[in-house]
């Protein structure tokens, strides 16, 4: 077995990048997803999803550039252009949204699906044993399960 610089198997590093990369595209869709209803949501709602949203991609951004450093920490490079991003995410566009639960609905599953894709990684990360990763992903995971019931709760809330 090859080992790479940080003492990880070689070549489980290189799915780990592979898998990451996809979590990679797939943030930078859901972020692209948040700043857009972050810009166009209207309604009796707005000044408080408009700040919400804002929370939510600037927490986004931060986590692509986590997920790409660590890409590069097991060796891989890292995805970085539009074209790269629509090839290999599967998030759902979120096209001139502005209602405020069609919104909250996009942000659901687009997290329900980055979880599925975390859920891959730290499976394989604890095969791998790369703590390094395991451990993003459980710490992404935990927030993004809070995320969703906060905002499955606001969809039910009663006006």
């Amino acid at each position: 077995m090859k080992l790479n610089s940080i003492g990880l198997d070689a070549a489980k590093s290189a799915q780990l990048s592979d898998d990451l990369n996809t979590l990679l595209a797939n943030f930078q869709r859901y972020y692209q997803n948040l700043r857009g209803i972050h810009w166009n949501i209207k309604g009796k709602r707005f000044f408080d999803l408009h700040i919400k949203f804002e929370e939510l991609y600037t927490d986004a951004n931060e986590k692509v550039d986590m997920i790409a450093e660590r890409i590069l920490t097991l060796g891989g490079l890292p995805l970085h252009t539009f074209e790269d991003y629509i090839t290999n995410s599967t998030i759902e566009v979120g096209k001139n949204i502005h209602k405020d639960e069609a919104a909250i609905h996009l942000i659901v599953d687009s997290l329900s699906k980055l979880l599925v894709i975390e859920r891959k990684i730290l499976n394989t990360s604890g095969d791998a044993d790369d703590e390094g990763t395991n451990s993003m992903m459980s710490d992404f995971i935990a927030e993004q399960e809070k995320t969703v019931w906060m905002m499955k709760a606001w969809l039910t809330e009663e006006v």
